[in-house]
């Protein structure tokens, strides 16, 4: 080989291997198409957890809470507020230049009983319940207003029938408690983003339900930007084609979808019916943990191949999909690990226990859409 050939081979791999480098987060292999976000706990949001620090940094632009703006964390009593884990996670996603999305304002679950009680501990009546949501939508919108950009205002609220949930929201203000939380959230912050956000929408009788239900706001003039699919799924369901359906329908009525709390089940499910409902609880069993020590690599591959269609899917709907955010960082930390069955061993993530990306991440950034030279 002459030394023109061989600087010129040089050149190639270095070029090659810088181009991989700029493809070595997931935030830049997806840029042109969507954002990518992960649910952070305060051990990471605070720096306590140094070893996923770098992880977030490096591979996400945009950041949800778990659990510190639920409503028993930031306002536990009536005259009650305590935004100071709040505080610190919206502090964490400015510093990094992150998109922040606020999670979640009116859910049937974990929420105080006060909210919906009086002091006699009967039902309160429908002004009184509508005033506690304004004061909370206010309180909390208004403290972040032009800083938290998007917000899931109301959460898993449709049965798997497609069906609204007789909630306590819903049982004591009625249908319209819908509409009412869209208007204060809008009201306390004109320009943030404000969705849907629910679990199993991919499903026929549940997603028709939640058209009919986004139809229905926007006739209304309800300002709902979009819906979130939370997409808690399993090794094979929903299908790929599920999801794309899903996603086009939801596209159609002029609504962009977030994918908003993404991870994979790879264990044997405990029932018949797969969902994401948290009030399921299943007691141990060796036989529902088979990988106590680690994933078999046929198991892995598996996994990679289900990740890559999945963002294969969500690939094709750029400009109608904003963002895809994974519920957790790794696999230590996944709220799979202990639910629906306590003390388990799964593996739902695109990076392990010691935060090292699996094959899966590498399968993800080979499946980004090309760019053009």
């Amino acid at each position: 080989m002459t030394k023109s050939l061989c600087l010129a081979v040089i050149s190639l791999a270095l070029t090659i291997n810088a181009n991989a480098q700029k493809q070595s987060s997931l935030k830049d292999a997806y840029k042109d198409c969507f954002m990518v976000g992960a649910a952070l706990n305060p051990a990471q949001f605070t720096g306590k957890d140094s070893a996923e620090d770098g992880i977030i940094k490096t591979q996400f632009n945009t950041i949800s809470p778990e659990n510190v703006l639920k409503w028993e964390v930031v306002h536990p009593q009536p005259a009650t507020y305590d935004f100071a884990p709040a505080d610190q996670y919206l502090e964490f996603g400015e510093r990094n230049g992150m998109f922040v999305v606020g999670h979640t304002l009116v859910w049937h679950s974990q929420v105080p009983k006060w909210v919906f009680e009086d002091s006699k501990g009967s039902p309160v009546t429908r002004d009184v319940l509508l005033d506690r949501m304004r004061d909370h939508i206010t309180k909390v919108v208004g403290r972040y207003k032009g800083r938290i950009k998007g917000w899931d205002v109301v959460n898993e609220i449709l049965n798997e029938d497609g069906t609204l949930r007789q909630s306590p929201w819903m049982k004591i203000i009625g249908e319209d408690y819908i509409e009412k939380a869209f208007a204060f959230a809008h009201e306390a912050d004109p320009d943030a983003q404000l969705y849907y956000n629910d679990y199993s929408l991919e499903n026929e009788a549940k997603r028709k339900g939640a058209l009919e239900l986004v139809k229905k706001l926007k006739a209304k003039g309800v300002p709902i930007t979009g819906v979130g699919l939370q997409d808690h799924v399993s090794m094979d369901s929903p299908t790929a084609d599920q999801i794309d359906t899903t996603i086009s329908e939801f596209g159609k009525l002029g609504v962009k979808v977030m994918i908003t709390e993404l991870d994979v089940d790879l264990l044997p499910w405990p029932g018949k019916g797969q969902t994401a409902d948290v009030s399921l609880n299943v007691a141990a069993d060796p036989k529902l943990n088979p990988y106590p020590n680690g994933l078999p690599d046929t198991v892995q591959q598996e996994l990679s191949k289900r990740y890559a269609d999945l963002f294969g899917t969500y690939a094709k709907h750029c400009g109608v999909v904003t963002r895809v955010t994974l519920w957790g960082v790794t696999d230590k930390d996944s709220w799979k690990n202990n639910w629906p069955v306590k003390g388990r061993t799964n593996y739902p993530l695109l990076f392990d226990r010691k935060g090292q990306p699996k094959p899966a991440f590498n399968a993800v950034i080979q499946r980004a859409p090309k760019r053009s030279p």
